[in-house]
C-alpha cells in the first residue's frame, strides 16, 4: 500500500484521502485554513471567509456522476448529505407524469445542496478514519525531489512543520495551490495551460423559503436568457435557494447588479426568478459576485509526456471548468477515484503518471472540450446581444423541445449528468427526427428569447 500526500482540503482533496484511506492507503493531507467544515451549516457557508475558494459561497449543481460515485463509493457520506439536508430531484420529474422507466434512468438524479454540505459530509467521514491525518493551518511551501532515469519525481513535500515523504503526491490544491511554481522551481519542463476566456460574469443571492414551504415550484427553475442575460435558480437543501443573474463581463450594466434591489428587478424579469421571487423567501446574502472566470486544463504534461512523475492532480488542479454546466465537482471526484483505485501501482513512476495523463485525457479533457464550446457559444451571444441562426438554432432547439418531449429531455439530460457525450446523445435518430418535427411545427421559432428584451434591461438595471 501507498503513503498519499495531498495538496488542498477541499472537495477533490477530502474525497481523495478518504477514497485512499479506505482502499488501505495511508494519507496526510495538508490544508492552508486552520480548521475543517463543520455542521453548522449556515455559519460556515455565510460567516466563514474563505479568500482561498472564492467559489464557496456560490451556487453548485452534484449532477448525477458524482451522486453516483458517492452511493456507490462513498455512501455513508451520501446518507451524511440527505441527512443535513439535501434533496434529490430526477431531471424527468420535470413532467407531470413521469415517463415510463428506462435503464439509465437513475443516473439522472441531482443532489441539490450548498458546497458546504458536501464538505461537511466528507469532513465528518475523515474525522472518523483512522488511515488519515489532515494537518489543518499548514499550506504546503514546497516539493522535494529526485532526478532519476525517467526524469524529476516528486518524493514528498515541504510545509512550515518539516519535511514530509510520500510515495505518490497528489495536488488538489486548485488553480492558486502553487504547484505550477514549485515544479517550475524544480526544473521541471513547464506546464503547458489551455485556457479559454468565457467573457460571462455571475450574481447570485440566497434565500430561504417561507416557514412550512419545504418546496419551490416544480418548474420553472432551469436556466433560460436571452441576447445579452440569463436567470437560472438553484435549489438546494433545506429550504435555501440561490437565484442568479449572468451577463457579459463587457456589459456596462452589470455593476448595477450589486444593488439587491436591482438584481432581484433584473431577475424578476426572468420566468424562474419571477416564479422563486414570487414565493416571499428571506434574503440570506447580499448580492454576490463571481467574474474572471475561465475554462483551464493545466495538466502537469506536454507533447513528450508527464513533465514529473510522483504527482497527479485532481479537480481545479487539473482542470477548472466555469459553472454554466455544474461539471466541476463530478470531475473532480471521478479523478479521486481514479487516484485511490491505483495508487497501489508503482505510484512513483513515471508509468503511474503517464498512464494517469491518458486516462485524464481520455476521461476528463472531452468534458472540459464540450464546456468551452458552450461558454463560447454563450458568451458570443452575449458579446454581441445577438441569437444566431443555422447550428445555433437547432441547439436551442433541441433544449426548448426537451422542456416538452420526455424523450429528448432523456437525452439532453444523460449528457447534463455526464452519462452520454453529446455527440452520442444528440446524433440518435430518434432525437433529431423529434426536433426537427418539434422546429417544422414551429417556423416563427427564435430561440433565447425568454426574458426582457434590452430597452427593459437597461431601464430595470438603471434603478
Amino acid at each position: 500500500m501507498a503513503h498519499v500526500l495531498i495538496i488542498g482540503g477541499g472537495i477533490g482533496g477530502q474525497a481523495t484521502a478518504l477514497l485512499a484511506a479506505r482502499r488501505g492507503h495511508t494519507v496526510e493531507l495538508f490544508e492552508r485554513d486552520t480548521r475543517a467544515p463543520g455542521t453548522a451549516l449556515d455559519r460556515d457557508f455565510f460567516g466563514w471567509r474563505r479568500p482561498a475558494v472564492p467559489q464557496a459561497t456560490q451556487p453548485h449543481a452534484l449532477l448525477g456522476a458524482a451522486r453516483n460515485v458517492l452511493r456507490v463509493e462513498l455512501p455513508d457520506v451520501h446518507a451524511e448529505m440527505l441527512r443535513l439536508g439535501a434533496r434529490e430531484r430526477h431531471e424527468l420529474d420535470w413532467f407531470d407524469t413521469r415517463p415510463p422507466t428506462r435503464p439509465g434512468d437513475e443516473d439522472l438524479v441531482m443532489l441539490q445542496a450548498r458546497r458546504i454540505v458536501l464538505e461537511s459530509a466528507l469532513a465528518t467521514a475523515l474525522r472518523a478514519e483512522s488511515g488519515v491525518v489532515a494537518r489543518h493551518g499548514e499550506p504546503v511551501t514546497g516539493l522535494t525531489t529526485v532526478v532519476g532515469p525517467d526524469g524529476i519525481r516528486v518524493t514528498g513535500v515541504t510545509a512550515p512543520t518539516g519535511r514530509f515523504s510520500g510515495d505518490l503526491v497528489v495536488d488538489a490544491g486548485g488553480r492558486r495551490g502553487g504547484v505550477e511554481r514549485f515544479l517550475a522551481e524544480a526544473g521541471c519542463r513547464p506546464v503547458v495551460v489551455e485556457r479559454h476566456r468565457t467573457g460571462l460574469a455571475y450574481f447570485c443571492r440566497w434565500y430561504r423559503l417561507p416557514d412550512g414551504m419545504d418546496e419551490g415550484p416544480r418548474r420553472p427553475w432551469a436556466v433560460t436568457g436571452g441576447a445579452f442575460a440569463g436567470c437560472a435558480v438553484f435549489p438546494a437543501d433545506n429550504r435555501v435557494f440561490a437565484v442568479t443573474l449572468f451577463v457579459h463581463t463587457g456589459d456596462l450594466t452589470r455593476a448595477a447588479l450589486r444593488d439587491p434591489e436591482v438584481f432581484e428587478a433584473a431577475a424578476r424579469a426572468f420566468p424562474p426568478g419571477a416564479a422563486w421571487l414570487g414565493l416571499g423567501g428571506q434574503p440570506l446574502s447580499d448580492v454576490l459576485a463571481a467574474a474572471s472566470l475561465d475554462n483551464r486544463w493545466s495538466a502537469p504534461a506536454d507533447e513528450q509526456g508527464p513533465v514529473v512523475s510522483g504527482l497527479v492532480p485532481v479537480g481545479d488542479a487539473i482542470t477548472h471548468t466555469n459553472p454554466t454546466l455544474g461539471q466541476g465537482t463530478s470531475l473532480a471526484l471521478w479523478a479521486a477515484s481514479r487516484v485511490a483505485r491505483t495508487a497501489h501501482q508503482e505510484p512513483g513512476s513515471y508509468r503511474f503518471a503517464a498512464e494517469y495523463h491518458a486516462w485524464a485525457l481520455r476521461t476528463l479533457k472531452p468534458w472540459f472540450d464540450f464546456q468551452v464550446v458552450a461558454d463560447t457559444a454563450i458568451g458570443e451571444r452575449f458579446a454581441t446581444r445577438a441569437s444566431r441562426t443555422g447550428t445555433a438554432r437547432e441547439v436551442a432547439a433541441l433544449f426548448d423541445c426537451a422542456l416538452e418531449d420526455p424523450e429528448v429531455m432523456r437525452a439532453r439530460a444523460r449528457v447534463r449528468h455526464l452519462a452520454d457525450p453529446p455527440e452520442r446523445a444528440y446524433a440518435d435518430p430518434e432525437i433529431r427526427a423529434r426536433v426537427a418535427r418539434w422546429l417544422a411545427e414551429r417556423p416563427d421559432y427564435a430561440p433565447n428569447a425568454v426574458g426582457p428584451d434590452r430597452a427593459e434591461w437597461e431601464k430595470l438595471t438603471a434603478g
